[in-house]
């Protein structure tokens, strides 16, 4: 399943309205142990599973970052924007992790649209993004993310 595309006119128009989730994700513990290893994160609660157990969480999470990594993928399953030669990302105004993120979990993230205004040579997008944990009442993630879409 392709993710539904929209114009730059069409997120325009949709401004302030939740899009279509991406599908799940599993953020399994082979997922946290590879994440772990690139950046050289090795904290315990994210790959100490006996200790973790012990924690206040009951098991390994998912570092923040991960979980903010994973935005990419999730607006890519959700969202094509058409009508431009590249996206890039441009950078994030606000960062939550707002819920612990357990080992095993499922997540997906939901996109609005924000704001739609040109820059030179193209169209940035304001996105709020929110990364929810199957299951939770709670976000895992909640994030301002701006895009920008080249001509």
């Amino acid at each position: 399943m392709s993710a539904p595309t929209f114009t730059l006119q069409e997120l325009q128009a949709r401004l302030g309205e939740p899009l279509e989730p991406s599908p799940w994700i599993e953020v399994d513990q082979q997922r946290i142990d590879a994440f772990a290893r690139a950046t050289e994160d090795l904290q315990w609660i994210h790959l100490d599973v006996a200790r973790a157990r012990a924690s206040p969480f009951g098991g390994t999470i998912a570092h923040g970052f991960l979980t903010l990594s994973l935005l990419p993928r999730m607006i890519e399953l959700a969202v094509a924007v058409s009508g431009g030669r590249m996206t890039v990302n441009y950078g994030l105004d606000k960062v939550r992790f707002t819920a612990p993120l357990p080992s095993g979990s499922r997540v997906r993230g939901r996109f609005t649209p924000q704001v739609v205004e040109p820059v030179e040579g193209g169209v940035q997008v304001t996105w709020k993004a929110v990364v929810e944990r199957e299951g939770a009442e709670k976000p895992c993630l909640v994030a301002q993310w701006l895009t920008r879409h080249y001509q």
